[in-house]
């Protein structure tokens, strides 16, 4: 189903993705992370879905819908490690920033901070070229204590 954006993603050279492919691929790593703890708990998916909401100025169904689309693209997608190198040579870095702001939600949803999701965080800041100064700054505007 996702076939062809896929494929634009992991074209050696690829092309900025158009602002629809954009918005799947980074709902698709927020997913993705909030699944990397293999418990994918409603809390989370509200978040996501709150999240996307507030940032792309969507519906409820039309969040709903794109995380759906989403949660598919993410079970078809390879290895983090490549989506989110593919991801970084198609998206903006202030996108970027943006989306490592929105993970750090979803990995606090459920009121933890676990070490899991901590390496994964650094992990995929990483791949997306995020300073960690940067991901720190992030995680800072959502933790109420910083």
């Amino acid at each position: 189903m996702f076939a062809g954006l896929l494929n634009r993603l992991f074209q050696p050279e690829p092309d900025p993705l158009d602002d629809g492919d954009a918005r799947l691929a980074l709902t698709a790593l927020l997913v993705r992370v909030a699944r990397s703890d293999g418990d994918y708990a409603a809390s989370e998916i509200i978040r996501i879905t709150r999240i996307i909401e507030a940032r792309y100025a969507l519906s409820h169904a039309e969040a709903e819908t794109l995380r759906v689309d989403a949660e598919t693209l993410e079970s078809e997608a390879p290895d983090t490690v490549r989506f989110t190198r593919a991801i970084k040579d198609a998206v903006p870095y202030e996108d970027r920033v943006a989306v490592i702001e929105a993970l750090w939600q979803v990995a606090l949803a459920d009121g933890e901070r676990e070490s899991h999701e901590d390496s994964l965080l650094r992990l995929v800041s990483n791949f997306l070229g995020i300073s960690d100064r940067d991901s720190a700054l992030a995680r800072q505007r959502v933790t109420p204590t910083g």
